[in-house]
């Protein structure tokens, strides 16, 4: 269950959006405040992990509001306004919302951040929680892969290419990207691309919208960015 808050300065928009969460089973409310200033007082030291964040208000417009948020904080934008959308998506934004807004709509922007929520606080299975190993078929054996040696996993059709920096270099083995992304710890390693996952530690360098390892560059497709992007705020020093 995802906590969330309602930010809204017209006293019906922010009952409507509080309507929705209460009714919504994977939403949790912490509160619904009509200024931004207000609600910062109280989210400070416990941020959400999402909020429905009006863009136009009084003392501290929404997008003023979102800069200075906690970089886990996800935000759903809600305004009457078509003209905010393109400034809305520089800071972490899920969704961008255009009032009056059904439950429809809301319901498909909440459950966009719920799958980011998901993604982002994937657990191991129990068994795997204390290992840094995994074992995978590769020419009829057995091999086993220390997390700390892989560099970047390449999708090849039905098999997986595993790039390492061990004199072994690559490993070969029958398996699909979904069921390796499961098995490996998150956001150590992270979906970049259909066809990449990448160890994020180990990277050189990240060049725009590639991830540099040496002389190889890895895209980052435009549906992985902004969880790239995260990953990036959090260990950044400003």
């Amino acid at each position: 269950m995802m906590t969330c808050v309602v930010i809204d300065d017209e006293p019906l928009a922010a009952e409507l959006l509080t309507s929705y969460v209460r009714k919504t089973n994977f939403l949790e409310l912490m509160g619904t405040y009509n200024s931004a200033v207000d609600a910062m007082r109280v989210i400070r030291n416990t941020p959400p992990d999402l909020i429905f964040l009006d863009i136009q208000m009084p003392e501290l417009s929404g997008l003023e509001f979102a800069t200075i948020l906690a970089p886990q904080t996800m935000v759903i934008f809600t305004t009457a306004f078509e003209r905010y959308a393109v400034d809305s998506y520089k800071v972490n934004t899920v969704d961008y919302l255009l009032k009056p807004i059904s439950y429809e709509s809301f319901l498909h922007s909440a459950g966009k951040a719920l799958k980011r929520y998901e993604a982002e606080h994937r657990v191991l299975p129990e068994s795997k929680q204390g290992d840094r190993f995994i074992y995978v078929k590769s020419d009829y054996k057995l091999v086993r892969i220390f997390f700390d040696d892989i560099l970047y996993i390449e999708g090849l059709k039905d098999y997986v290419q595993l790039h390492l920096n061990t004199p072994q270099k690559k490993v070969l083995c029958l398996m699909n990207m979904k069921t390796l992304e499961d098995n490996l710890p998150h956001p150590e390693f992270m979906r970049v691309h259909r066809s990449y996952i990448v160890h994020m530690p180990k990277a050189d360098s990240i060049d725009r919208l590639r991830i540099v390892f040496g002389d190889n560059y890895i895209p980052i497709s435009e549906s992985y960015k902004d969880a790239v992007q995260k990953y990036i705020n959090n260990h950044m020093l400003n």
